[in-house]
């Protein structure tokens, strides 16, 4: 078996486990993401309801995000975007809402680098394509963009 056909089994075999875990019904490696990343969101809360709450209360401004989309050729006749985004501080839900507008747009997710934590900084390194061919000629970099910062902008006025 070619190494290649031994990762796409092994990265199956994981979506898989996490499908399972977090009680996702979702078809596609995008979906079962972001099911992930709200079921994650859940537990959280629980947790946070459970123990005592310990607030920050210095108030920070928050500053817009740094977003750069770029197309990139994943592999013969095949377009995907590379996606940076860059934030000073990281706001409640960013991620999975960043993850729904990859969904809402018909993108998945192919590989993806999260770096988050609360009141910390969020940095977000994904490479993704479209779910078909013709989706991927109806979005463009700038559509992208656009769709990403609208999702970092709900979850910045949500937790004010």
């Amino acid at each position: 078996m070619s190494a290649g056909k031994e990762k796409a089994e092994a990265l199956e075999e994981k979506l898989q486990l996490l499908r399972s875990a977090t009680n996702s019904n979702a078809a596609n490696e995008t979906s079962i993401l972001v099911d992930a990343s709200k079921y994650i969101k859940e537990l959280k809360d629980k947790v946070a309801h459970q123990e005592p709450a310990q607030m920050d209360t210095t108030s920070g401004s928050t500053t817009m995000p740094r977003v750069s989309v770029s197309w990139v050729e994943l592999e013969k006749k095949r377009s995907g975007f590379r996606i940076n985004v860059s934030m000073d501080r990281s706001q409640p839900e960013v991620l999975t809402s960043v993850l729904e507008a990859f969904d809402e747009l018909g993108l998945d997710v192919l590989d993806a680098d999260v770096s988050c934590a609360h009141d910390k900084a969020f940095h977000l390194q994904a490479i993704g394509s479209s779910h078909s061919e013709v989706g991927a000629e109806s979005v463009d970099a700038q559509m992208v963009r656009k769709a990403v910062l609208q999702a970092i902008n709900r979850c910045i006025h949500n937790d004010e």
